[in-house]
């Protein structure tokens, strides 16, 4: 008889909320492949309990962590707002410029960062040197891009697809049409596009 072996742990933490994604620490290496480090930043939402699960589990798997709290290093960010390619190339909304212009929507003491100075910190702590970065989508209050979006491979993007002229429609083609006329993959060939429908809700939002 074969027994199952079950590669799974529970942290047993207080939190705030489900969204792990959002505020869980992202996996980087030093040195391309050489060590495993963790990485993460300010939590864009005043749930202080969820700002501590990258703390939980750091010390459970024994991996060092690395946080952007500190001036001149503190930068606020989530991760649904984060795709990475693992190569170098990252994508975010405008969120991140806006979360850290010294203002923002919840009582959190927001960073004060230029575009040029946020694109430094994820240099430093994420090794991206190419952050593309697109326009919010209207009717999408946490402008979030995995919520239309997502890397299938470091070639391949999955688009949400309105029907034409409806809702975050016109702005979410707005948005390929600036990434594929501008960048290509990481190995300098044009991204492919797979499209996935997204309806919009009754009330047209």
């Amino acid at each position: 008889m074969q027994i199952a072996r079950i590669n799974l742990k529970f942290i047993q933490v207080p939190f705030n909320s489900i969204w792990i994604r959002d505020y869980g620490a992202n996996t980087c290496y030093l040195n391309d492949v050489d060590s495993l480090i963790l990485v993460d930043w300010m939590y864009n939402r005043p749930r202080p309990l969820d700002d501590q699960i990258p703390a939980a589990y750091s010390s459970l798997l024994g991996i060092p962590l690395f946080e952007t709290n500190s001036s001149p290093y503190n930068l606020m960010n989530t991760g649904g707002n984060w795709m990475v390619d693992g190569m170098g190339t990252a994508f975010a909304s405008k969120l991140i410029l806006d979360e850290n212009d010294g203002f923002g929507s919840y009582s959190i003491n927001y960073p004060n960062h230029t575009e040029s100075e946020i694109d430094q910190i994820i240099n430093d702590f994420m090794g991206i040197d190419r952050y593309i970065k697109m326009e919010t989508l209207p009717y999408d209050d946490i402008h979030h891009i995995d919520m239309h979006m997502k890397l299938l491979d470091e070639e391949t993007i999955l688009v949400g697809q309105f029907p034409p002229d409806t809702s975050d429609g016109p702005q979410l083609e707005a948005n390929l049409q600036y990434v594929l006329n501008n960048f290509q993959s990481s190995f300098g060939t044009p991204y492919n596009i797979v499209r996935v429908p997204m309806p919009p809700s009754t009330g047209g939002s």
